[in-house]
């Protein structure tokens, strides 16, 4: 997702407006764009990294904050050779091996010379991380995707990488047993053949016998100078599979590769084009939906996007925020 919004939280049973729960309790500094979060193993410090600032983040003792600046994890840059290797994008933290392994997105906007990079670190200390450069996940013009918006996912000890924007959509590849380096080719898993093919930021969660596919799709930014159709705003979609690979599908069983999606949160009341999401299991709160979005009372512009939460209910078989 490229960078242009604030994220909200929103907890399951807070009070409900068009049938969503209102967002969570935020403080500190909250705007924020694409946030990724974890909690630190070592004492239960929650870390947030968002878009922005070379990949800015934050820690605080509790999901709700108060959240403290910690700076920026790659204040020098990317080593990737790509133009944008000054502006990263789009972060995905994951535990690896007992280290913190954060992925970024090198690109400019709009541009396919994309590459996924990877950078780690032992504390999340200020200062303590490692670039390792691109993962191997990387694109040009003559892909069928744009190689941004990275997330690891662990199935049992074997990594994937699922990523894309636009273009082709959402692609997965195999990485290798540190998950440092894509190890095969890349099979597409999510496709919207109608329009400009808006569906980028995708976010594998496995929850029972699922696993659960969550993306953004629609118009992310610029909501400030030039709003879209109502409905066509950004909103976060859900597909499942009994499969890790593929076999994606909505809640009518129509495939992901197709068309398929089922909405999981979209604008209501005050908030608007809810996106850039992760899933996060929260030790006392369960699953956890994270996401940015533009609070209309606030104002439209991106750098207005705030954090926002919910607790997610699968009781379904379907996520329900």
């Amino acid at each position: 997702m490229y960078p242009t919004a604030t994220t909200a939280i929103i907890p399951l049973f807070a009070t409900l407006a068009h049938g969503y729960a209102n967002p969570g309790a935020c403080s500190g500094p909250c705007n924020v764009h694409d946030p990724s979060l974890i909690r630190r193993e070592s004492d239960g410090l929650y870390f947030r990294f968002s878009t922005g600032n070379k990949i800015s983040y934050a820690t605080a003792e509790s999901i709700e904050g108060p959240w403290t600046n910690v700076g920026s994890m790659l204040p020098g840059g990317s080593v990737i050779n790509l133009e944008g290797n000054d502006d990263l994008w789009a972060p995905d933290v994951q535990l690896v091996n007992g280290a913190y392994h954060v992925y970024y997105s090198v690109s400019t906007f709009g541009s396919q010379n994309s590459a996924i990079g990877l950078a780690t670190s032992n504390t999340m200390d200020a200062g303590d991380w490692t670039d390792h450069g691109s993962t191997g996940v990387q694109s040009t013009s003559a892909k069928p995707y744009n190689a941004i918006d990275g997330n690891l996912f662990n199935d049992g000890g074997t990594y994937y990488m699922n990523f894309g924007s636009f273009w082709h959509d959402i692609y997965q590849a195999p990485m290798n047993s540190a998950a440092t380096k894509v190890t095969g080719a890349s099979s597409n898993i999510a496709y919207d053949p109608a329009g400009e093919h808006e569906v980028e930021g995708s976010y594998l969660y496995k929850f029972g016998d699922y696993y659960y596919l969550f993306y953004s799709k629609g118009k992310c930014c610029g909501y400030d100078s030039s709003r879209p159709p109502k409905g066509e705003e950004y909103k976060i979609m859900v597909c499942r599979s009994s499969e890790v690979a593929g076999g994606f599908v909505d809640k009518n069983g129509v495939a992901c590769t197709n068309g398929g999606g089922t909405v999981v949160l979209e604008s209501h009341g005050t908030v608007y084009g809810p996106g850039g999401q992760g899933v996060f299991t929260d030790p006392e709160l369960g699953p956890v939906l994270y996401y940015h979005y533009v609070d209309t009372t606030i104002g439209y512009a991106d750098g207005q996007k705030l954090f926002g939460w919910n607790q997610i209910d699968f009781s379904s078989g379907w996520p329900v925020v």
